[in-house]
């Protein structure tokens, strides 16, 4: 049996910290043979605790992944000593400010410069300490949505891609779109100049940005060779402004090229059936759910946490306890 609850951390509770603080936390947390943390703040509409409760059913363990809602980190540092702490799935404002705190880093999460995934592994040098170890899984669910989900490849690889928007999936779909699924080049399109500035600068520092191309007009995107995947990073609102609208006419462009690929539709709240999804569907792409990238990034976190391959893990019950919560939410 698994538990999902949450801890809210207010200034007067940090202000009786106790090493042992985490024992005051929830008293749900005694009855976990192991537990995580979702870390970060705004987290009550996460699926994350949901989709891990799944899987540890499914695997007969009784672990819990508890919501922290909090931005300390020294707090959080002083709850993973816990040796029932298994890991944690480590959201905004904390994807970046964790990283000077840990030990090893993933090839994804150094390149990307955001982890999102805390894992454990012992310190071959020093018995019985444990190393605190990042991953960016972000990057394997944007992989993985492709991977999973579009039958023959040579839709998207060694073709150009696109994506829309300019945050932290945009640079984890970015880093996919480069060293995994073969794009030759990578248009950019997003409203703000400044944030497709700080993306390509990144990128480049960190050695993936050679292929990136700001598309900035509609005339520009009708002279470029059509993309054969799209990941689009953008809430699911109407056009609004002047930019606004210049990103939807490029992406129309793009989606009434000749060539039909696949489009990753990133937004998946409050209903993962977009608009931009619509469009894409009409013009004849093939669309995948936003869904697809949570779930493939949470099933690549709990392969660090439980040590098993992702055909050991019941993917198909929590595609399922997915797809029910947003049906629910939708009826809300």
């Amino acid at each position: 049996m698994t538990t999902t609850s949450t801890v809210t951390i207010t200034p007067p509770l940090l202000q009786q910290q106790t090493p042992a603080l985490e024992l005051s936390l929830d008293p749900r947390i005694h009855n976990l043979t192991k537990h995580g943390f979702l870390f970060g703040k705004k987290l009550a509409a996460s699926m994350s605790p949901l989709l891990h409760d799944v899987v540890y059913q499914g695997l007969g363990l009784n672990w819990g992944q508890l919501r922290l809602d909090s931005d300390d980190m020294d707090l959080f540092l002083n709850l993973v000593k816990d040796p029932k702490f298994y890991g944690a799935s480590v959201t905004m404002p904390n994807k970046v400010a964790i990283i000077p705190h840990l030990d090893y880093l993933t090839p994804e999460c150094r390149d990307v410069g955001a982890c999102n995934t805390l894992f454990l592994r012992d310190d071959p040098s020093t018995p019985g300490r444990r190393l605190l170890c990042g991953a960016n899984t972000d990057v394997i669910g944007v992989r993985e949505s492709f991977v999973q989900n579009v039958s023959n490849a040579d839709v998207y690889e060694n073709r150009p891609a696109m994506v829309v928007g300019g945050g932290g999936a945009a640079r984890s779909a970015v880093y996919a779109l480069h060293k995994y699924l073969k794009a030759t080049k990578i248009y950019l399109v997003n409203r703000d100049p400044s944030e497709v500035d700080a993306v390509m600068k990144e990128c480049r520092e960190r050695g993936y940005g050679d292929k990136l191309v700001y598309v900035e007009s509609v005339e520009q995107a009708e002279q470029l060779e059509g993309p054969g995947a799209i990941v689009a990073c953008i809430p699911d609102f109407a056009p609004v402004t002047e930019s606004e609208k210049t990103v939807r006419r490029i992406i129309e462009v793009m989606l009434g090229k000749e060539h039909k690929g696949a489009m990753l539709e990133m937004c998946y709240n409050p209903s993962p059936f977009t608009a931009l999804g619509a469009i894409a569907e009409k013009e004849g792409w093939q669309v995948i759910l936003g869904t697809e990238a949570m779930i493939w990034q949470g099933i690549e976190q709990d392969k660090y946490w439980t040590g098993l391959e992702a055909s050991k893990l019941p993917v198909a019950q929590v595609k399922e306890a997915i797809a029910a919560r947003l049906a629910e939410l939708s009826k809300a």
